[in-house]
Formats: structure tokens, C-alpha cells, sequence
């Protein structure tokens, strides 16, 4: 079995309920989209010919190296999806928007867990799960992979 497909079954084990899912197909878009806009705020040079480079730009470089080693496909998609994020986020530049949308995307989260799964996040029990839950979603979106929940 490849590493993508224990990852994604370990972190659907833990998303069973349609509730859950809808939640967290607000919550984690929010979340991303609050880090991207916030890491926006750190710039970091102006590149001749492309502009301004900022964190947002090295932690989406980062993201995809990371998911290019679990599943190409799931790393191009994820780096258009994180791309338009980045280029929501610079059209908007605004820091309060980036905070207000990390802060609702986790209390999505929050319901999610807390009032439709009634079991705690993944993450909880493994952290390498905080970068799992965006390729989560997505794959759930585009069903570009099957997902078989792991049996706890």
C-alpha cells in the first residue's frame, strides 16, 4: 500500500459522517486560505520578472515538494488550488479577512468533530495530519484517489 493511500485511509477513519465532511469542506479552505493570507504579510524579496515573493509563496513550494513525494497528481491539484488561494489572498491583502477566515475554518472544524463525528480530530494523533486534511478534501472533491477508511 503507498504511503498517500495509508495517510488518507488513517484520516478518513476519523471522518465518517457526511456532517463532518461538509464541515470540513468549509473549514479547511478557510483555515488554508487564512494561512496563506497571513504569511502574505511576510515578504521576503522582489524578484525581478515575477514580483514580490513572500512566506506565502516558500510554504506553498514546501506543501508541494512534501505532496509531490505522496501522489503527483493530489500535488499539481493542490498546488492550483493553494495558488488561487494565494492569488485570493494578495487581490484582498488584508490581514483581519485572514485572520476572521482561520478562526471560522476552525470552528468549523470544531462542529465538525464535536457535534456530527463525536470523535476527536486526527491530528490529535498524528500532527503529519494538519498537512493530510487539505489533500483530504480535495481528493474528495476531485476523486482522483479511493479511499479506504483504516478500521480503528
Amino acid at each position: 500500500m503507498k504511503r498517500i493511500d495509508e495517510l488518507l485511509g488513517d484520516y478518513a477513519s476519523h471522518h465518517r459522517t457526511a456532517g463532518n465532511v461538509a464541515c470540513h469542506f468549509v473549514g479547511i479552505p478557510l483555515i488554508v486560505y487564512g494561512i496563506v493570507a497571513l504569511l502574505r504579510q511576510v515578504r521576503i524579496a522582489e524578484v525581478p520578472g515575477v514580483g514580490l515573493l513572500t512566506a506565502a509563496e516558500v510554504l506553498i513550494l514546501v506543501a508541494f515538494l512534501y505532496y509531490v513525494t505522496l501522489d503527483v497528481a493530489l500535488a499539481v491539484a493542490m498546488l492550483v488550488f493553494t495558488g488561487a488561494l494565494d492569488a485570493m489572498a494578495r487581490w484582498a491583502d488584508s490581514w483581519p479577512l485572514a485572520v476572521g477566515a482561520f478562526v471560522v475554518g476552525w470552528i468549523f472544524q470544531g462542529v465538525g468533530h464535536a457535534v456530527y463525528e463525536k470523535r476527536s480530530p486526527a491530528f490529535l494523533k498524528n500532527l503529519v495530519h494538519l498537512m493530510v486534511g487539505p489533500l483530504f478534501v480535495l481528493n474528495e472533491a476531485l476523486h482522483l484517489r479511493a479511499v479506504e477508511p483504516v478500521k480503528s
